[in-house]
């Protein structure tokens, strides 16, 4: 604190004065009073001391109030705030009067048209929008997200209208096809709803496969049209590269009501998209009016959960319907054949399937095994009902996976209890296993993003783009998935490979432990200074062997194998250890591959970009080193794919080939690329 912020009372009003006279405003605030606020003194105590709060219209303390951490730090501090569109610089002074802790706050309104020059001013905008994108913006689907919706949206309550969109069967897509199928059914699937709608709607991604629409100043009628025109354009929309899906979506509606905020309607919104669900692929809204296809809430009653009575007895099923049909919509079947036929046209849409097990052609339990090899015996529940009770009958059944047995003749009771508490358990099974995916997205999505942020750590002392993470990513996992078609030599799940890809993003993290003199140098190395950048496969995996409390987690016995041997070649003349073909493991050697790509095509502070066909070229001559032999011809068949992917993923000015003159010589040996192009 320097001298002349002590002074006395009638010196400060002085001060105070001369201040009036630059600034908008000018206060002195008592440094007790102000602790006591920190402190969390009910308001009414020091409101006194707060007109601030009429000023800039809020009824609560700010967050960053700069006058108390000057206050506490005895210094100065300065930030920008807006009211309204208007922006004022405040300014928060600590200063000492008669001996007694005091803030001068002084404030004063900006033109900023005229804080900078018309290049600096885009400078800075575009930086802000690109902040906000980072923060708001999902990063598959490019619209809002979660955390956008619960800083700005939920508290509104303007008239809007709010539907809930859920993508039916989305789990099936990603377990039977994989997750970069999950993915292109996102984007396909916001790409549908964005050409649908007006640039003043707002599309939020509020779960793993759930969005939020906003639609305002729109009539109730329209909203409805809207709605099912919605559901119609996703119903009728293809995903490239996976013809055989057929999308659709369950959507609930509602138009807020006078006062309600959005995070209101979206409960009630919600309750309709799960009444939808029940038939899938509906529009469900609240309005008073039902057009075709568009159910309103005080039609729901119509909307049934279907129940497929199969029996070749005509008596049997008519028995069954007339138990049935009040709650229930009814498909009947008569023998094993038009069973499956039924299954392949409404799929999940069916609720329950009632079976018999003797019929003529395909029985029950051929209806059971063909189910079980689609697995939709997971997600439809089925009730076997004979009159043959033998022991061994029930057991097989049992076994084929059915929910329950009813053995004729039945009590009509009995079975209509039976019926919809089963239907029931598998409503309340769905949507616990919708939670739990969504509590394992959230946390993959953390795990992920805090990889990312070690991984960009890194880049970022190694001078190179964040893009290197992004693209290792990326050709990581399209050689994991070429590979799988390929070959069954290695037997990768899912979620190995999903592990593979994540742990790739480690892959140089050894590299935080050697000299930025070395790391950045713009040239050569020298045989001394190779060695010592040879030397980040082993602090890599050293920093992760000593992670004790995680070392048995397969991300972390991974990421290892990928730190330590993705500079290891398969003729054995890699480092740090020497191994040769099948000794290293195919992690490593499919982020090897990946790395050396990546840093031939990218341009660094010492060395200029080799265009695609270079790279494919050296790689394949073995100027970079011996890969595997089915890993170059899973490269050779994604290239097209991965040079589209490539240039989606960087920056517009990232990705330019130059020209054949900057290229260094095609024939340098090996161990020189190396340390070219410092892989």
């Amino acid at each position: 604190m320097n001298s002349q912020d002590k002074m006395t009372m009638a010196q400060a009003q002085e001060k105070l004065a001369c201040l009036k006279e630059v600034f908008t405003i000018v206060r002195l605030l008592d440094g007790q009073q102000l602790l006591d606020r920190a402190a969390g003194k009910p308001v009414e105590v020091i409101s006194d001391m707060c007109p601030c709060y009429s000023f800039w219209e809020k009824d609560s303390f700010c967050d960053n109030c700069t006058s108390i951490l000057a206050l506490r730090e005895k210094t100065q501090k300065v930030k920008m705030e807006f009211l309204g569109y208007e922006l004022f610089q405040v300014i928060s002074r600590y200063v000492e009067i008669d001996g007694k802790p005091y803030v001068m706050e002084m404030l004063k309104q900006l033109d900023e048209s005229n804080l900078l020059d018309p290049i600096g001013y885009e400078k800075i905008i575009n930086k802000f929008a690109l902040y906000s994108d980072k923060l708001y913006k999902d990063a598959l689907t490019g619209v809002y997200n979660r955390r956008y919706f619960e800083d700005e949206v939920k508290n509104q309550t303007e008239s809007v209208g709010v539907a809930v969109i859920d993508l039916d069967d989305f789990k099936l897509y990603n377990d039977s096809y994989g997750h970069n199928a999950g993915d292109k059914v996102l984007i396909t699937v916001v790409g549908t709803i964005k050409r649908c709608i007006r640039k003043s709607d707002t599309l939020i991604r509020y779960g793993g496969d759930e969005f939020l629409l906003i639609l305002p100043d729109m009539k109730r009628k329209t909203f409805t049209q809207k709605l099912k025109e919605i559901q119609k354009q996703i119903n009728a929309t293809a995903v490239p590269g996976y013809s055989i899906l057929q999308l659709s979506v369950s959507i609930g509606g509602v138009v807020t009501q006078s006062g309600e905020s959005i995070e209101h309607a979206i409960g009630r919104a919600d309750k309709l998209m799960y009444l939808a669900k029940t038939e899938k692929n509906m529009v469900v809204t609240d309005l008073d009016e039902a057009s075709s296809g568009i159910v309103s809430v005080d039609a729901h009653e119509k909307i049934k959960q279907t129940i497929l009575i199969v029996d070749d007895s005509w008596m049997n099923l008519e028995i069954l319907t007339a138990i049935l049909s009040d709650d229930y919509r009814i498909l009947e079947a008569s023998s094993g054949e038009e069973c499956i036929h039924a299954l392949n046209q409404y799929g999940t849409g069916i609720s329950l399937v009632l079976l018999d097990i003797v019929m003529p052609g395909m029985n029950g339990f051929e209806v059971l095994t063909f189910m079980n090899q689609k697995e939709w015996i997971k997600d439809i529940p089925v009730i076997m009902i004979s009159s043959e009770d033998s022991e061994s009958y029930i057991c097989r059944a049992y076994e084929l996976g059915v929910s329950d047995y009813i053995s004729r003749p039945f009590d009509s009771k009995i079975v209509y209890r039976r019926v919809s508490n089963t239907i029931r358990l598998y409503a309340k099974q769905r949507r616990l296993s919708r939670l739990v995916a969504d509590q394992i997205h959230d946390k993959e999505k953390n795990n992920r993003m805090m990889v990312s942020i070690l991984s960009q750590i890194v880049e970022f002392r190694n001078g190179e783009s964040g893009l290197h993470v992004i693209h290792i990513n990326l050709l990581t996992r399209l050689l994991l998935e070429q590979l799988m078609k390929k070959t069954d030599q290695y037997s990768l799940s899912w979620p190995d490979q999903y592990l593979i890809t994540t742990a790739s993003a480690l892959h140089d993290i050894g590299k935080i432990g050697i000299a930025e003199s070395i790391l950045n140098k713009p040239g050569r190395l020298t045989d001394e200074e190779y060695e010592i950048m040879k030397t980040h496969t082993l602090i890599g995996a050293d920093i992760l062997k000593s992670l004790d409390m995680y070392k048995d987690e397969k991300l972390v016995k991974l990421a290892y194998e990928i730190c330590r041997w993705h500079h290891e070649r398969y003729d054995g003349k890699g480092y740090p250890d020497g191994l040769k073909g099948e000794e290293i493991p195919i992690s490593a050697q499919v982020v090897s591959l990946a790395d050396v790509y990546d840093a031939l095509i990218s341009k660094r502070v010492y060395k200029k970009a080799y265009s695609h066909e270079k790279a494919m070229d050296m790689i394949l001559h073995g100027e970079c080193g011996v890969f595997n032999p089915i890993l170059l011809e899973c490269l050779v068949e994604i290239q097209d794919k991965l040079k589209e992917e490539i240039q989606v993923k960087s920056t517009s000015d990232f990705y330019k080939v130059e020209e054949a003159e900057n290229i260094r010589e095609a024939n340098v040996q090996y161990k020189n690329i190396e340390k070219d192009i410092r892989i």
